[in-house]
């Protein structure tokens, strides 16, 4: 009876495990398109869960690859929109004003928030930084947006390779799990 009882337990954590690791790799794609959430490194911590059951093998040059390139986005993800509004003349300012437009854009109800928020925003905080200057808070802007829609595609991308890995895992080892 015991031995039952802790085999229950076992495929009970399993599926739990299988479960909670398939909502974080989904959750990893949503968060490539917010700000406050790290997409590829929740995503990543789906594919650790999906390797922490009894089922999968813990493969820990896997584990280390894609934990690698996850914090490499999630590093480079706070340089590339500044780059891209510094690469067309912009300031801290307008790197700022995208981040903030990116959260007012994404906390409002209008479509595109997120991407009209991030354009007006760098546009609104160059306009902080020099108000006379139209043409260069425009053009930094544009550059912001161009980082930002790079940073997105980036970690949309590995996003979703890792919701791919975590499906062909689990479907190589399916019937162990049910």
């Amino acid at each position: 009876m015991t031995a039952l009882k802790v085999t229950f337990y076992s495929i009970c954590m399993d599926i739990f495990l299988l479960i909670l690791g398939f909502l974080l790799t989904l959750l990893g794609i949503v968060g490539s398109f917010l700000p406050i959430l790290p997409g590829p490194i929740t995503g990543w911590f789906g594919l650790l869960l999906l390797h922490l059951t009894k089922v999968v093998p813990l493969n820990y040059t896997f584990l280390g690859i894609t934990l690698a390139i996850a914090s490499l986005i999630w590093i480079l993800d706070y340089f590339i929109p500044a780059a891209g509004a510094k690469r067309f003349g912009g300031t801290k300012y307008g790197a700022y004003g995208t981040t903030i437009g990116l959260l007012v854009g994404l906390l409002s109800p209008i479509p595109f928030g997120m991407l009209l928020g991030a354009f007006f925003g760098a546009f609104i905080g160059e306009l902080l930084y020099d108000n006379k200057n139209t043409d260069r808070a425009l053009k930094a802007s544009i550059g912001a947006f161009i980082g930002f829609l790079t940073s997105v595609t980036i970690k949309f991308g590995i996003a979703t390779v890792y919701l791919i890995l975590f499906v062909v895992a689990f479907w190589k080892y399916k019937g162990e799990f049910f």
